[in-house]
């Protein structure tokens, strides 16, 4: 019997086909895509956010910054703090398991790996304070740090020199998440462990994860003597440790993931990964999450971004290690060391940070042993398995140089299971580098912009982290005042004097007495508010024609090339007002001590002078 209803429509066309209802398992499939919010946001849809209220610092235009109103810059505008976040750090662990002349062998193949200068460029410690407050101005959609100034990040080229690890390469690739069961095969089949040890291990962490501990019990022991088999197996396990306790260094804290030891299957293609690239995929997603206020610890391999920010910022952080040569990584240049600041004065510090603190080039002295790299022009996506990361070098040309332009919109970066297009376009990278127009030209200064980047990036971007309400010093009034970028006179004199000692002091005992004394004294001038005409500069008159310009082993270690503090024109004697120093006294008034005795006075002077303190005493 037909039907007397007229048939139904479909996108303004008749049609007669029954209607299929969704089947079960597609209804759940929809409401989990509706569900589950996308990591990164795509940025080329049409609709707009509101603009968070109450931050007079944050991005007027929400078109770059769209998930910012769960940053946790956000909940420190709006009162909340969050506590330094914890690190892991796996740099003593490192010293644990040493490859000494008995294992000759596995050294040899960690060598061919391009992973051996991770064993001794790693940061035993990290300054919680520090790393912390430059989370707080990471932006997961451009994978940048927001500065008063402008953008920077971690490029291949960092880590390329900080590091001395491939950068070029095969990208690592997972097609899928690995299994419990398959993290056991790989095990058995790739460490040679029974089933039941391989069961019970993972069991323990709960994932498929292996702790640290376990591999150095269970495979330190294996020397040059021992069997070809045990010899590859000792191996693997050895470079899984390393890559668990650098590279690849996860929340957990204790263990690493059995996944990366499929890449060591074959021993002799170790050496072909891009095992850089990877690196700052992960430390890039390792960022992005702790820029959630719920997070409170920070993965990722932290020697690669403390270096970073010792490199960047030598005047602020920095502690340079005086024996350091360029062949070597640049990660063993500085002198790791826990900044005594609270994160509240590192906050406000950043806040004030101008650009002429920024080292945009720090790596000059180091292109002889390490040149540039084109790879670093890459534009695209990198990736450490299944963590896909945007790489943006045209947010931060004045890192290379150049003048630094309005970049355009960041992109997303497409799912991990389009794994093969990935691998594929990071093959072709030659193809997918910035043209010299996307460049721009070279800088006649360090950190130039074009005159429209500071309105366009004030307009985008949260440049200040600290409310002014809360800052250190503000009162009442200047509540409602936004916090200004420029210190205050004194606090801009105690700088610029600080500034001219940390290069005084940097330079060892190679100058001469003249700057030693010039150097003093034009910081007594600065400090005492004497120095009217220089007052507004915050770099030296230039040096007289009597100078030369100093070698790189005199010339102070942190500053680079084309920024050297040269000696004062003019060295004026000190005031005849000044009191000459007083002479040492003695901390135990019980025993005075007399003062020396004039050369042509009579040598029983000295005694009448104690007699009569002791008479006045008695």
């Amino acid at each position: 019997m037909k039907s007397d209803m007229p048939p139904r429509t479909r996108g303004g066309y008749t049609s007669t086909a029954p209607r299929r209802r969704p089947t079960g398992s597609e209804r759940r499939r929809r409401v989990q895509l509706r569900e589950v919010e996308p990591e990164h946001p795509r940025h080329d849809r049409d609709e707009t956010e509101e603009v968070l209220e109450g931050a007079p610092g944050g991005p007027i235009d929400r078109c770059i910054l769209r998930s910012f109103h769960k940053h946790v810059a956000t909940k420190i505008w709006l009162g909340e703090d969050r506590a330094p976040l914890k690190l892991v750090n796996h740099g003593a662990k490192l010293q644990l398991w040493e490859l000494d002349v008995d294992r000759s062998r596995i050294y040899e193949t960690v060598q061919r790996s391009g992973l051996a200068p991770l064993i001794s460029c790693s940061h035993r410690v990290a300054s919680r304070p520090m790393l912390s407050a430059f989370c707080e101005r990471w932006q997961p959609e451009t994978t940048t740090f927001h500065l008063p100034f402008g953008e920077m990040t971690i490029t291949l080229d960092d880590v390329a020199s900080i590091l001395h690890i491939p950068i070029t390469g095969s990208m690592i690739s997972f097609s899928q998440p690995l299994r419990v069961d398959d993290a056991n095969a790989l095990l058995v089949e790739l460490l040679g462990t029974t089933d039941v040890e391989a069961s019970r291990e993972t069991e323990q962490c709960r994932s498929p994860s292996v702790r640290l501990q376990w591999l150095r019990e269970n495979f330190s022991t294996i020397t040059d003597v021992s069997s070809d088999d045990d010899i590859d197996f000792a191996t693997r396990a050895f470079l899984l440790h390393l890559v668990g306790c650098t590279l690849f260094a996860d929340k957990s804290a204790t263990s690493v993931g059995v996944v990366y030891l499929e890449l060591f299957r074959d021993l002799s293609m170790v050496g072909s990964y891009a095992w850089g690239a990877a690196c700052l995929a992960f430390m890039y997603r390792q960022l992005t999450t702790a820029t959630r206020f719920e997070v409170r610890q920070l993965g990722g391999y932290l020697t690669l971004l403390q270096a970073w920010i010792y490199e960047h910022f030598p005047e602020m952080f920095s502690s340079p290690d005086m024996a350091y040569i360029e062949s070597r990584p640049r990660a063993l240049r500085w002198r790791p060391h826990v900044i005594p600041d609270s994160l509240q004065s590192l906050r406000e510090r950043l806040d004030r940070l101008q650009i002429s603190y920024v080292c945009w080039e720090p790596y000059v002295d180091h292109r002889a042993e390490h040149p540039f790299p084109d790879i670093t022009w890459f534009s695209g996506c990198i990736k450490c398995g299944l963590v896909v990361e945007p790489y943006h070098p045209e947010r931060v040309l004045r890192q290379f140089g150049h003048i630094q332009t309005i970049p355009p919109r960041p992109f997303a970066p497409p799912r991990p299971d389009r794994s093969i297009l990935l691998d594929q376009y990071w093959e072709r990278w030659i193809d997918h580098v910035l043209i010299d127009h996307s460049r721009g030209r070279r800088c006649h200064y360090s950190g130039e912009s074009v005159a429209e980047y500071m309105a366009w990036y004030d307009r985008i971007s949260h440049r200040i982290v600290q409310p002014p309400h809360l800052r250190s010093g503000f009162t009442t009034d200047a509540r409602s005042s936004l916090p200004s970028h420029t210190a205050s006179t004194s606090d801009s004199r105690n700088a610029r004097a600080l500034r001219l000692l940390r290069h005084v002091i940097s330079g060892g005992r190679q100058q001469s007495g003249d700057y030693f004394w010039g150097a003093l004294n034009e910081a007594h001038s600065i400090l005492a508010g004497s120095d009217e005409t220089s007052a507004s500069h915050s770099t030296p008159s230039p040096a007289p024609a009597s100078h030369s310009t100093p070698s790189p082993a005199t010339r102070p270690f942190f500053c680079p090339p084309t920024f050297v503090y040269p000696p004062p024109a003019s060295v004026d004697p000190p005031p005849a007002s000044v009191d000459p120093p007083p002479a040492a006294v003695d901390p135990h008034p019980s025993s005075p001590v007399a003062p020396p005795a004039p050369a042509a006075g009579p040598t029983t002077s000295t005694t009448v002078y104690v007699r009569s303190k002791r008479k006045k005493k008695t």
